[in-house]
């Protein structure tokens, strides 16, 4: 649901989250979802408040929780999961590790601008 995807992108805009990319994968039989969204943060604290962040938001406008919700004992990549949807939160150097944008190079990407930009 696209409502949900404008959900997470604010609440990630809203504690100054980084880089946020939407990887659309509605082109992509098979998919485990729709969607992933992607951010850093500058901190593990900084992952933490985000996704708590996003969580808020989306009990609140959605009436949504995450399905599952992972990393958050260490901070460096939080996953939440809305079925639709998977948030990926990442520590910056934690993210150029994984590269997600990468292995999804064949699907829509789109870079949402922060207001911090």
């Amino acid at each position: 649901m696209k409502s949900n995807r404008a959900t997470i992108i604010k609440a990630i805009d809203d504690k100054k989250g980084k880089d946020i990319v939407e990887i659309d994968f509605a082109e992509n039989n098979g998919s485990i979802c729709d969607a992933y969204i992607i951010c850093s943060a500058t901190s593990n604290s900084h992952t933490d408040a985000i996704s708590n962040e996003i969580d808020k938001q989306m009990r609140e406008i959605h009436k949504e929780k995450p399905i599952r919700m992972g990393g958050k004992e260490d901070g460096l990549w939080i996953i939440l999961d809305y079925g639709d949807v998977m948030v990926h939160i990442f520590e910056e150097q934690t993210r150029k590790v994984y590269a997600l944008e990468r292995l999804w190079s064949g699907a829509k990407i789109t870079n949402h601008r922060s207001s911090e930009d």
